[in-house]
């Protein structure tokens, strides 16, 4: 008998969820799924911190403005992810909104100081 993918991982996820309500174990789901958002974060983070690493001389050249806006931006960027990971920040409409402006205004920052400084002879 031959059953279908898509319903061999609906079957997998039900056991799962049967053996977790029948265990109680929700609570410790929650704190590994702390641990990993935090790793997430950390991931995030190191490969932010590659990419500056490679170019932290170019960048050095850029005017006072510049550089202040760029890491603003990085900074605005790193705070809206680290809250909308935290385990208590809100998850209504409103801050996610927020949470999307805040993340779009950071990199929009970056991206446009990083064209600005990147005019090629124009």
């Amino acid at each position: 008998m031959s059953v279908s993918p898509s319903l061999r991982g609906f079957g997998i996820l039900v056991l799962i969820a049967a053996v977790v309500t029948a265990l109680q174990i929700g609570a410790g789901l929650e704190v590994i799924l702390v641990f990993l958002q935090v790793l997430f974060l950390l991931a995030i983070a190191y490969v932010i911190f590659m990419l500056w690493r490679r170019r932290r001389e170019e960048i050095a050249e850029w005017s006072l403005r510049s550089r202040l806006v760029f890491y603003g931006g990085a900074a605005l960027a790193i705070a809206a992810l680290g809250l909308a990971f935290s385990p208590w920040f809100p998850n209504s409409g409103l801050e996610t909104i927020v949470f999307l402006a805040a993340l779009v205004g950071g990199v929009f920052a970056m991206w446009r100081v990083w064209r600005d400084e990147h005019t090629y002879g124009y």
